[in-house]
């Protein structure tokens, strides 16, 4: 990306951070991919200063619970006066401003569907712990995207929902230069956005560009409505111009794009448009051959300005097109094959439910006191049940009981079994070199551990049994030698017998072969394709058997039928990559960890 192109991304930037000040209802929100980052940090400091002061702003942390979210129970409230007293949640106190979605990827589908039924409902609506309230609430989000791969990324559901996406990962803290817009405009802009006018024609052309962009969401044409109508407000314009229409364009429809349009010169006949320029903005051209922008057809006004925006989005979909295979087999719901649920005392808060504690199961104190308050004036009036005759502070009882609900973390290995024979060996094992070294560097975080299994010549090898150290598997990995036959059964047997093993610790196995599927080299040791072909069959129906997740990469440069096949024979999901490379390969085991969890 050049210099020119990181300014034009920035400034695209700082207009969407205007637009949604204006109107950060009606754009429903922004989509900010970036890492934790001085870009991230200078793009928020923008929407904080040019966001009216009357409107307020929170940030909603990842693992907040409903009650803070949505409202509750003010329990220290409720127990001094005896009867259920409402506390507002944040989206509640968010009203007529925004809420910053922190780690937007991470966010599960049940937070995701209570935030999108509030911004769908226009209202959060609480009916627990003895309250039943009604709250009006709108506003603006903005979700921050720390996703790496493409495998991370928030709920479809929410990013539907938003109006702009933006991706700053590819700016510098140099790029990040200029102010954004005074407050002072922005509140001009807000009073003047109800008086905006829009042209005829101008919703019939933003739904002509979404369809030639594959788009499919009626939201997306909604929010460009939205988007252009506050760009106009931003320039003091009483209409929609061409300009407003290809910000929104750029801003909402590009990277929602799925198709690549075609270039065809437009037909300025059969598409003339009612949409005209305000007086004084007209453009007059001194040159006969120059083809203005205004003689064009609004679906390609469209389509022209979000042009720019596609050739990334299309390329990273079209990888996704590739890799469709990797999640097209579900694993049924229950239990895991091999895999032992892990302690119930230990892993990440889900929730709680009714329940009395025993052995494994805490007793959540503050739920449990909140179940019991709305009941405290009548438990006050029965008698005393102490001996001593006094009543108690608070008084439980058995139905108040509250236990905490918590998800194990489930470790997962990843083996990679490698063919390590051939001429083109070492290219291979260079890229299994480099995803085993990305996924170590994880593994602090993750806690996963990774093995390495090399088939060559007659056998197979373990060269790296499963751990977590960095410094070992580069030791490990740096002596590999290849060349040789490809004993692709013996592999086949290696990654079963090592996923067993690993299964039967408690944790989830999963195996990537990087082959292309041409075996020579029987169980016994002697050569000959069809005897190898026949017990690599039978490796892989043994694999099958035992329910473990596997896929299977092809490595070929003219991928054939052989490994397509035998990954069907295995049950594996089969991807051709000629030109695999670490990251790749990080991106399929990801999906599997996904699906085995």
């Amino acid at each position: 990306m050049t210099e020119g192109d990181r300014r034009s991304l920035w400034d695209n930037a700082v207009a969407a951070a205007a637009i949604f000040c204006v109107d950060p209802e009606g754009v429903g929100g922004v989509a900010v991919r970036a890492g934790p980052g001085p870009v991230r940090d200078r793009w928020l400091d923008i929407v904080r200063a040019s966001f009216p002061v009357s409107s307020s702003i929170r940030r909603i942390p990842l693992n907040t619970g409903d009650d803070r979210l949505l409202g509750g129970l003010d329990l220290t409230a409720s127990l001094r006066a005896g009867r259920p007293i409402a506390d507002t949640g944040l989206l509640a106190e968010a009203n007529g401003g925004a809420v910053i979605l922190s780690m937007s990827e991470r966010l599960d589908s049940a937070a995701a569907a209570r935030l999108t039924a509030v911004i769908d409902a226009g209202e959060v609506r609480l009916q627990r712990d003895g309250l039943a309230l009604c709250t009006p609430t709108r506003f603006g989000v903005v979700a921050l995207d720390e996703g790496i791969g493409d495998d991370e990324h928030p709920p479809p559901a929410l990013l539907d929902r938003l109006g702009i996406h933006l991706d700053l990962t590819a700016l510098g803290f140099r790029d990040a230069a200029g102010a954004g817009c005074p407050r002072s405009r922005i509140t001009a802009a807000r009073r003047g956005l109800a008086n905006v006018a829009d042209p005829p024609d101008l919703a019939e052309a933003l739904c002509a560009g979404a369809s030639r962009l594959g788009i499919e969401s009626i939201r997306a044409v909604l929010f460009a409505l939205r988007t252009a109508r506050a760009s106009a407000a931003l320039a003091g314009r009483g209409s929609v111009t061409k300009d407003d229409m290809e910000s929104a364009a750029r801003l909402v429809l590009g990277p929602r794009a799925l198709n690549l349009p075609d270039e065809s010169p437009a037909n300025t006949e059969s598409g003339e448009s009612n949409f005209e320029q305000p007086a004084g903005e007209r453009r007059e051209s001194s040159d006969p051959d120059e083809s203005p922008a205004l003689d064009l057809p609004l679906d390609d006004v469209v389509v022209a300005a979000c042009r720019a925006t596609l050739p990334d989005r299309l390329l990273r979909h079209e990888n996704r097109t590739a890799t469709a295979g990797l999640r097209s087999r579900s694993r049924a719901p229950g239990r895991v094959p091999g895999r032992t649920p892990g302690s119930v005392e230990r892993g990440r808060p889900t929730g709680v439910r009714a329940g009395a504690p025993r052995p494994g199961l805490r007793i959540n104190l503050v739920e449990t006191l909140r179940a019991a308050a709305p009941f405290q004036r009548v438990r006050r009036s029965d008698p005393p049940t102490g001996g001593d005759g006094h009543y108690s502070a608070i008084r439980i009882a058995p139905e108040d009981l509250r236990v905490t609900r918590r998800k194990p973390h489930a470790a997962n290995t990843t083996i990679f079994v490698v063919d390590a024979s051939g001429s083109t060996a070492f290219h291979r094992l260079g890229e299994a070199k480099g995803a085993v070294e990305l996924l170590l560097a994880e593994s602090y975080i993750r806690r996963d551990r990774v093995a390495l299994i090399a088939f060559r010549q007659t056998g197979a090898e373990t060269v790296l049994p499963p751990t977590r150290s960095l410094a070992r598997a580069k030791r490990t990995l740096a002596g590999l030698p290849g060349g040789g036959g490809t004993p692709l059964a013996a592999g086949i047997d290696a990654a079963a017998a090592l996923s067993d093993s690993v299964a039967r610790k408690g944790e989830s196995p999963i195996a990537i072969f990087l082959t292309d599927g041409r075996a020579n080299i029987a169980l016994d040791g002697r050569a000959g394709r069809t005897r190898a072909g026949a017990d690599a069959v039978a490796a892989a129906h043994r694999m099958r058997a035992a329910g473990h997740s596997a896929a299977f990469v092809d490595t070929s440069p003219r991928p054939g039928p052989n490994a397509a096949r035998l990954a069907a024979e295995m049950g594996a999901r089969y991807v051709a990559l000629p030109h695999v490379d670490a990251r790749n390969l990080l991106g399929t085991v990801h999906a599997l960890a996904q699906d085995a969890a």
